[in-house]
Parts: C-alpha cells; structure tokens; sequence
C-alpha cells in the first residue's frame, strides 16, 4: 500500500521502500495536493505553493513538468493513477489510511471518544500510537508560505496528542512523563495546559517546591512575553499546591486547566412550543439532514418569517443524528457588530475541550484546529443570522459526517455545494393555526375578525406573534378591536409592537445594512406605494439610468426587503414590497426626505409613463378629438423599453392597471394635478383601448378630478370632466356623458379654447347620437366641425364627419351620409390614421347595405376588419365582423352568420362592451327568425331591449321591438305584433329617424325598414 508522510519531512512509501520524489518543488506540490486530497487543486495555487513571491514566466509550463515527474516516480512502483489532470488542475486521490496526518486525526479523535467514556488506558494507547507517527516538525524542510499555515495546525494537533496522553495518563496516576513533559514545556513556555500537567506530575512526585517553581517561570514568561497574568485554573492549581491539598495526589484529580472532555455541546436552544406551519420546508430539512451525506443547508427568508424558529425546530428534531454533538452559534448579521468569525470558533474550540491557552491567535489557524477536531465526527451546526458567506467560510467544518444549517435574510448563493430553503410569509392556513395557538379557539370564533387581522399581518409569522402577543397579554382586547387597528396604516406598526417582539425593529436591521442608495430606493419605492414596478419606474424614482436601478434591485432582493414577482408580457423582471416594509419604508421616507423631492421623484414616474404611452401611439393618429397638453419637458425613453412594450401594448397596459391606478391615486394625493391630468388624457386615449376595463378607467378619473379640483386650475379640471365623460360614454351612460361634456365645454368657453370646446362638442354629438337625440347631435358636430377647420385638425375633422355620417345613416339622408363618410375617409387618410380609417370604412360598409349594395358592403367590412386586426384591437374587429355578418343575413347567404355573430357577442361580453353585446343580440334574433327558429330569436331580441334599456338607448330599444313584432307575426300573434309594432314607430317618430322616413314611403304592415 502506497502511504505519504506529511508529519516531518516529506516522504512517500510503497512495500518496496522509499520513492524519489525529487527536489523540494515537487515535494511542495505533492503536500499541496494530499493536503487537498480528493479536491482539485487548481494551477495557479501550486505556483503559489511552489514561488510565493515572484513566479517565473514559465511557471505553469514547470508545475506539468513537476507533476509529470511525481506521477512517473509512482508508476514506477505500481501506483500509475494516483495523480490526474481534471482543469484545472489537478487531483491526488489516496484513501484516508495512506495519509499519516489523516490517521494520526483518526488515532486522536478515538483516543478523546475513549477518554470521554472513562477508558483512559485504551485511550493513552492510541495517543502513543498518534504521536509515534510523528517525526519531526509538519512539512519540515519545505520554504512555502502557503504549506506554513498547514504546517502550524498539523504541529498544533500534535501538541494537543500530548496534551491529551498527558491528560489520560495523570487520571491513571501515572508520571513517567516527567522528561518529556519537561522539553515540552520549555518549547512552548507559554502553554498553560502543559504548565498545569507538569506542576501537577512534580507535585505527585514529592517535588512541591519544583512544582511552585514551575509556575513561577511560566508566570514570568506569560507577563514578559504577553503581558498577562496566568488563568484562573492554573492559579488555582498554583494555590493548591501551595496549601499542600492532598486531593491532588488522588488519581481522578485533574489540574483543571482543561475543561472536562467527558462534555458532549448540546448548544441548541429549545424550540418554540406553539411552533406551526412549515411543514414541507421541515420535512424536506430533516430527511436531508438525517442523510448520509448531509451538506449545507441555508434557511433563507425577509425578517420575521420564522427562519431562526425553524433552523432551532429542525435542529432539535435532528440532534440525535449527531452523537459526536451540536454546536450553536448567533452570529448577528443584522446587528451592528456582527459576531467575527474568530470569536465563533474560540467559542466553539473551548466547547470542543480546548483551553484558552491552546488557542491559536489568527482565525485562520483557528479555523483548521476547529475542522481537524471534527474530522471524522458526527456533528451538527447550527449559525443564526449569518451576515454573509464571508462571514461563514471560515466556520464551515471540512468533514462529510458534519452537518451545517444556517438562517439568514441573504440567500447565501455564494456558498458551494449549499442547499437552499426560501420562506416566505405563511400560507392562510398556516397563519390561522398560529393565531389560533397563541390566543386560543374562543376569541378564533370571530373568524371574519381573524381573518382582517391576518390580512393586515400580511400572514408575515412575526407579525402575527407579536399581534398574537398582544391579544394574549390583555383578555379583554376584543380581536375585533386590534384588527380594526390594523388597518390603519398610519398606526400599524405601533400596534405590532409586544415586549421585545417589533416588526418595525425587524425590518429596521435590514433597512440599516442597506447602502445609501439602498435605503433611497426603498424609501421611495414605499413612498410611491404602488403594488408592482420595475427597474424603470426605480430608475424614473432616483433619477438613475437603467443598469443602476436593477442593481439596486438586486440588493433589495438579497435583503429580502423586495420579492421578485415575475416577468411580465415585455420580458421585464417584476418586483413587490410587502405592506410592512412599505409602510416602513413611507415612515422612512416621511422622516429623512423633503415633500419636494418626493414629489419630483413620484412626479419623474408619471412623466415616465406618459412618455412611453406616447410613443405607444406614435404611430397610431388619433381617430376622435382629443385634447392634450404637450409635456412641459421632453422625457427620454430608452428604445429597448418601447421595443418592449410595443411588442404587446395590449397586454403591457392590462398588466399594468393596478400598478396605474394606484400611481395615479398616489400622485394625485400629493397634488400633482397637473401630471395627473396629462398623464390620465393620454392613458385614455381611444388608441390604447383594448376592452372597456371600466374599473381601471374610473379610478384613475376618480383620482384626477379632485386633485385638479383642490389645486384650482380650472383648466386641469375642465380636462378631467372631459376624460369622465369619455368614460361614461365608454359605459353607455350616454345622459352623464352629456352631463360632463357640457360641464366641460363651459369651462372651456372661459378659458377661450378652441380645441377644448371642440373636443367638448364632438363628446356631445355623439352621446347624443347614441341615445337617439339625432337633431341635437348634428347641432353639436356642426359646431365641433366648423372649429376643427379653423384649428386644421385632420384626425379631429375625419372624426367628425364620420360621427356625422353615421346620423345621417341613422335619419336615412344616405346621399347626404355618403358626403360626409367620404369626407371623413379622406380626413383620416391625410392624418395617417388607420384606426379612423377603420372606423370610417365600416360605417361606409354600412352605408352600402342599407342601400342594398351588399357586395360592396362585404368588400368594406373586411376591410375594417383587417386593419382592425393589424392594430390588435379585438373589439372593434368584431363590429367589423357583426356588419359583415348581417350584410350576408341581408343578401340570403347565412353561412357562418351565426358562427360569427356568436363569436362578435363572445368578445363584447369579454370586453364588457353592453353596446357591442345587444348589437350581436339584435342581429342574432334576425337571424334566428329568418332561420325559422322563432324562441331563440324572441330570446335574443329579449335580452337585447334589456340591454338597451339599462343603457337608456330608446331608438335602438325600438328597432330591436321593431323586429320582435315581426317574430310575433310570423307566429301568428297579431295583437303582440300591432303593439309592439306601434311602440316601436312612437319612438321612430319622436327620434325622426330613418325608420320613420321609410315607413311613411311604405304601405306594407310589416314595414320595409332596413334594420341595422
């Protein structure tokens, strides 16, 4: 069998004798290797090894030729492969018994285990076995600074041997050792372990007065050499000795200058009693734990989540895998003095058996005393609030039987081979068992009261502990009562305050190891409240570019103070505060920041927003009137950010709504009226409609219009109301809509603005025309039309036209409609605005089918439909399709009608468009009729006129009755038929449409009325 020395100088054997290894290049390079064995040593560390100071230029070319040369010297006497190349390095691989330093940790580590349960005669055996393999100095011979620092723990090692035999052997009453206890002790002066064994050996000899001697010397070498006076032990056996105690001639009596070796660490605190939750995270812990090979394991989560809870709980539960002990350690990373490494390991060391005087002084050498006391052991670690692997390393056993499981708020990524376990709050069910634990089933009856005392903890386990906390320590505090107060965010984090339990103070540790960009991003990411955002809207928020704003992202993230929430339709990476570190991060904000300076930051967003809404619909001309204010500054948007959200604009907004509204709510809340008001006229734009989502468009509105109101800038609120109408107008309240156009144009009249009166006017004519007031609609436009000449306003006067048209086509003045959708259609085409052209088109679609051109009518509404499609916008699309669906109902060719139509309703119902949806219907019942089927088209016709009844549209109520009268006929109900059919031509009347005109040029009871 091949075996290596390391313990003296250098040297390899086989059963044939020695094997050259050369020089003592290859020499080092070789210790280099089998002080790694099993690891690959890279290149650049074996040229440390062998020129610490000034490598040669050909350095690495020589370390190949080094170990090119070892690896022959070991073929040579049939060990071929004991050496590999695997980049990039290379690998010695020899089992533990080769290696003369591994079996003397072997022969060490047994001989403790034997002290510990009493066998000491066995256990000084094995010491002499240990320190028999010994021969001369560790590495003797070899000038490497790297190889010193193994040098030193391996020689360390060795004087713990004899320390240790020492030790076993007085407990036997033995003191053959006295001579070379004695040359210890003059090489190392200062060692108080040895100076105790030796008094001790002279005293049981009858030498007391050499004994006293002894510690005197070592007094006097201690204060000289280190400026202290000796410890307590050994003072205490100088005193003894002194006395003449008798008890110290007894063989069990022991100097006391070691710490008894019988102790096994059992450091873990106890574990929580009402401990819950966490239950695939514990199983997933323990079983990897109890494994063979059990590794690193980190526990990472934000403050208050429970990590040091169940690090302490899975600890406890597998502490009887680990005979050889426990050990615990809080490191303090939150605090302001984090524990040092080298205080951990003296603390551990001296746990281990080791005396004060025997401790190394550099935390490296503390390190490798620490990992060679545990070579070969079974021992559990466990490091409470690790400030970071730097901190770590240095504590990390190197043996496979130990185990280490670490908490921390940093994820840790930087440390090798780890395993990591993420917490994040409690799931409902978890949070409601932890309450319930703590105060009790009784006051859990009141489980709507529990359950907003849940919500306001945000499931976070501290918080629900200290609240917990709170309700437990006063019985007479209704849970009502404390979740009410929860919900104050003003008042939150007062009242998540119990004993020394704080969630502010929790997530105060993390905020204060932030960078002070750190802290300003957190701040004003808590300032600005909203529920999402990105790396743009923290740039916007700082004022920084792009790659600035994700780092300091990222440091969040590793804080756990920022959850990353995933990526959204544009590939951009998404991020969330929980709602107790925004508040903390707002009282931050109120406390270290100027109003002014939020204001600009919150400010800088919505501008940011406006802007990129702006080039969204750069290519897209308006097809209605609109009436914006330019932005005061011209905002830069990044054109990776546009790519971006013009790749899917539509599904970019729909992602973002809440995050807009709250944004908005925000802004407007600190007087921003103005960038609101700019900001909600360009969101609202027809352009970036996609679905009527009337929820998003009237908070936003809702949050405009005060603000603009309390800043009293009457052309802000003018804006608004015009904004509030368009919104109403989207929900077919046409009555309110006229309301707040009228509103508006009144206060635009004021200010003397013309493209607000002309916006104000078109909004007129069209909610008029939707609810059948056709004369007044026209009376509108007119006017909107007369003021967007004058102000040459191309999209503005295609719009108004088109409107125009359609209630020409509503009062049956065709000749006159066609002039006006023509007119419209070159409008459009001159502003570069395929939306309005869309919009134009399929109103001249209808135009022609009213006037029994269908084939022309069909050709137009594929038209629109198509462009519709480019533009991504699904709902006007189905219009288009509706209108070419009924042409084909009206030429007697009903394939796919229904297919169709049903599609058409299916997307209005999606889009919550009530306009769109009783369209469909009417059509349907028409094609129900004509198909034969008499109930489905009275079910259609039905819920339609519901529809329009709830949208208070009375002309197209009375065409939908127009067409369920002819049903009626059909059935042979003739009196239903009259009287709906009478209804339906009052209101013809009243709205003089061309309804009317037709059935006066018509004799035929059942009417000849194109119906739309």
């Amino acid at each position: 069998m091949l075996r290596v020395r390391l313990l003296g100088p250098i040297a390899a054997y086989c059963p044939d004798g020695s094997i050259p290894l050369g020089g003592s290049k290859p020499r080092a390079i070789l210790a280099a290797l089998v002080l790694e064995q099993g690891r690959v040593v890279p290149v650049s560390r074996l040229v440390d090894v062998v020129w610490p100071d000034d490598p040669p230029a050909s350095a690495r070319a020589l370390v190949q030729t080094y170990v090119s040369s070892l690896r022959k010297a070991f073929a040579r006497h049939g060990f071929p492969h004991v050496i590999d190349r695997h980049p990039p390095g290379y690998r010695i691989r020899l089992d533990k018994a080769m290696v003369d330093a591994d079996v003397f940790t072997e022969l060490v580590n047994e001989g403790q285990e034997l002290a510990r349960a009493g066998d000491c005669d066995q256990a000084a055996d094995l010491f002499h076995k240990a320190i028999s393999l010994c021969h001369g100095p560790a590495l003797s011979g070899l000038d490497s600074a790297p190889l010193a620092a193994a040098a030193r723990r391996l020689d360390e090692l060795l004087l713990i041997a004899h320390s240790e035999r020492f030790e076993v052997e007085l407990s036997l009453g033995r003191c053959d050792h006295l001579a070379e206890l004695s040359s210890l002790v003059a090489r190392h002066a200062a060692n108080e372990r040895l100076r105790g064994q030796l008094m001790l050996t002279l005293y049981r000899l009858g030498r007391q007065a050499d004994a006293l001697a002894c510690y005197r010397e070592g007094r006097t070498a201690l204060v000289d050499e280190l400026g202290v006076e000796p410890g307590r032990q050994l003072q205490m056996l100088h005193n003894a000795i002194l006395a003449g105690d008798s008890g110290l001639l007894e063989k069990s009596a022991h100097h006391g200058a070691r710490r008894s070796t019988s102790v096994i660490p059992a450091q873990i605190p106890p574990a929580t009693a009402d401990f819950t939750g966490r239950g695939r995270e514990r199983g997933g812990l323990v079983a990897a734990l109890r494994g063979g090979s059990p590794g690193t394991h980190v526990v990472a989560g934000p403050g208050g989540s429970g990590k040091s809870t169940l690090g302490v709980w899975v600890a406890q539960q597998v502490a009887d895998s680990f005979p050889d002990g426990q050990l615990y350690a809080d490191l303090g990373g939150m605090s302001d003095t984090p524990a040092t490494p080298g205080e951990v390991l003296a603390g551990f060391l001296r746990s281990l058996g080791i005396d004060d005087a025997y401790l190394p002084e550099s935390t490296r050498e503390r390190t490798e005393l620490f990992r060679s006391l545990l070579a070969g052991r079974r021992t559990l670690l466990l490091f409470d609030d690790a400030a970071g692997e730097r901190q770590l390393r240095p504590l990390l056993p190197g043996g496979p039987g130990c185990a280490v499981l670490v908490t921390s708020r940093g994820r840790l990524a930087g440390l090798a081979g780890a395993t990591l376990t993420e917490l994040d709050v409690f799931t409902d069910e978890e949070a409601r068992e932890l309450l319930g634990r703590i105060v009790g089933d009784e006051r859990m009856a009141d489980a709507a009261a529990a359950a907003r005392l849940l919500t306001a903890c945000e499931n976070l386990p501290l918080a629900i502990r200290v609240a917990g906390a709170r309700l437990a320590t006063r019985r007479n505090l209704p849970l009502a009562v404390l979740a009410e107060r929860l919900t104050d965010d003003r008042k939150r984090l007062d009242e998540l305050s119990a004993g020394d339990l704080a969630v502010r103070s929790s997530i105060g540790l993390s905020y204060r190891r932030l960078t002070e960009p750190g802290k300003a991003a957190l701040r004003r990411i808590g300032f600005f409240g909203i529920p999402e955002f990105n790396a743009w809207v923290v740039g916007w928020l700082l004022a920084v570019d792009h790659a600035a704003a994700e780092a300091l992202l990222e440091l969040l993230v590793d804080a756990q103070l920022v959850s990353f929430t995933g990526v959204d339709s544009t590939g951009v990476l998404c991020y969330r505060l929980h709602a107790l570190v925004r508040i903390y991060a707002r009282e931050r904000a109120d406390a270290e920041e100027s109003p002014d300076a939020l204001r600009e930051a919150v400010g800088r967003v919505l501008t940011g927003w406006r802007a990129l809404i702006d080039r969204i619909a750069v290519d897209a001309p308006p097809a209605e009137v609109v009436w914006r204010r330019p932005p005061p500054v011209e905002f830069e948007i990044p054109d990776s950010l546009t790519r971006r959200v013009l790749a899917d604009p539509t599904g970019w907004l729909h992602r973002q709504e809440l995050v807009l509204t709250v944004g908005v709510e925000r802004a407007g809340a600190i007087g921003l009226h103005q960038v609101v008001g700019d900001f909600v006229s360009a969101l609202t734009a027809q352009e970036l409609k996609g679905a009527n989502r009337f929820e998003f468009q009237s908070r936003v509105v809702a949050a405009a219009l005060p603000a603009a109101a309390r800043a009293g800038e009457p052309y802000d609120e003018a804006l608004m109301l015009f904004e509030l109408a368009r919104l109403r107008m989207s929900e077919d309240r046409h009555g309110e809509a006229r309301q707040h156009f009228g509103e508006a144009l009144s206060t635009f009249r004021t200010l003397h603005d013309v493209r607000g009166q002309a916006a104000a006017l078109a909004g007129l004519g069209i909610a008029c025309r939707d609810s059948g007031h056709l004369t007044e609609a026209l009376h509108f436009l007119d006017q909107a039309a007369a003021l967007l000449q004058a102000l040459d306003d191309a999209g503005g006067i295609g719009y108004v036209h088109r409107v125009r048209g359609s209630v020409r086509l509503e009062q049956g003045a065709y000749p006159a409609a066609l002039v006006d959708l023509e007119l419209s259609l070159r409008a459009y085409e001159r502003a570069g605005s395929r939306r309005g052209v869309a919009y134009t088109v399929r109103s001249i679609g209808i135009y022609h089918r009213v006037c029994g051109k269908y084939a022309e009518s069909l050709r137009a509404c594929e038209r629109a439909a198509e462009i519709f499609d480019e533009a991504g916008d699904q709902l006007m699309r189905s219009y288009a399709v509706r209108s070419h669906a009924t042409a084909r109902l009206r030429m007697g060719s009903p394939d796919r009608v229904c297919v169709d139509l049903e599609r058409a309703l299916s997307v209005a119902k999606e889009s919550e468009d009530r306009w769109g949806q009783a369209m469909a219907l009417h059509v349907l019942g028409q094609f129900h009729r004509v198909a034969g089927w008499s109930d489905g088209a009275e079910i259609c016709l039905d819920e339609a006129m519901s529809l329009w009844e709830v949208m208070r549209s009375s002309l197209w109520r009375a065409r939908t009755e127009h067409v369920l009268s002819l049903v009626y006929r059909d059935r042979g109900d003739v009196a239903a038929a009259d009287t709906a059919y009478a209804r339906a031509c009052r209101v013809f009347r009243e709205h003089n449409s061309r309804e009317h005109v037709e059935l006066q040029a018509s004799a035929a009871v059942a009417g000849a009325a194109t119906v739309l």
